[in-house]
């Protein structure tokens, strides 16, 4: 199946989505996809708090972004990784549950709590990583993959994310499939070329998602209803 095909098909089915919850008829649904804002100033080289690599969860931790199934990722991945990082960076009503896990499975200093960032701090902790993950349960969009890239981190997501719609150089799997997540991260760390293309190749693509092409985008749509 050819990308754009396959475009054609994410777009239908975030269709069918809306039209099952909200009995909207398809015919009536354009799908305008989010974007994100960076500036270059931001994006600047690595800046590393660990030797080995590191993964990184960034966001709300609740049941919706999947926290308990990256700390199961990361218990798994360590055995084969020692060396490897785990940071999860924010807040959510399951922190303290996690944080309790991670204790009772002995990861200790390699597995982090950052707690909640601010906007500064976030590009920090990106800067400072090589893998971002997002095992979300549900998503409709999800911007945080599109930041990472941008900041040259190879990215795993889950199929049930709306941004897996979009995205081609990224590692994509159901965020039930723990072993499959970390079988991912094992592949990303034993294959350099791998990891590198996925981190090349993804950060050319996020170019794309610009807030302006977005709001065109829309205006073209509303032209058009009015003609």
């Amino acid at each position: 199946m050819s990308l754009r095909k396959k475009k054609r098909s994410d777009d239908l089915k975030s269709a069918q989505m809306i039209m099952s919850r909200y009995r909207i008829d398809t015919a009536k649904i354009r799908i305008v996809h989010n974007a994100f804002t960076l500036s270059e100033e931001s994006v600047t080289s690595k800046k590393r708090i660990f030797k080995g690599p590191t993964v990184l969860f960034l966001g709300r931790i609740t049941l919706q972004k999947g926290p308990d199934y990256f700390l199961e990722v990361a218990a798994r991945v360590l055995k084969v990784h020692p060396e490897a990082r785990f940071i999860m960076a924010g807040s959510g009503d399951m922190g303290r549950k996690l944080l309790r896990d991670s204790a009772s499975r002995k990861l200790q200093n390699r597995f982090l709590f950052t707690g909640f960032l601010n906007r500064a701090q976030v590009e920090d902790i990106l800067r400072a990583s090589d893998i971002y993950m997002m095992p979300s349960i549900s998503e409709p969009f999800g911007i945080s993959p599109l930041e990472a890239m941008a900041f040259g981190l190879t990215s795993i997501i889950s199929k049930q994310s709306g941004v897996a719609e979009v995205l081609t150089h990224v590692l994509k799997v159901d965020f039930w499939d723990i072993q499959e997540m970390a079988n991912k991260i094992i592949a990303v760390l034993k294959y350099p070329p791998l990891q590198m293309t996925l981190r090349e190749h993804g950060n050319f693509e996020v170019r794309k998602f610009k807030w302006s092409g977005a709001a065109q985008k829309c205006l073209r749509l509303y032209q058009d209803m009015a003609a």
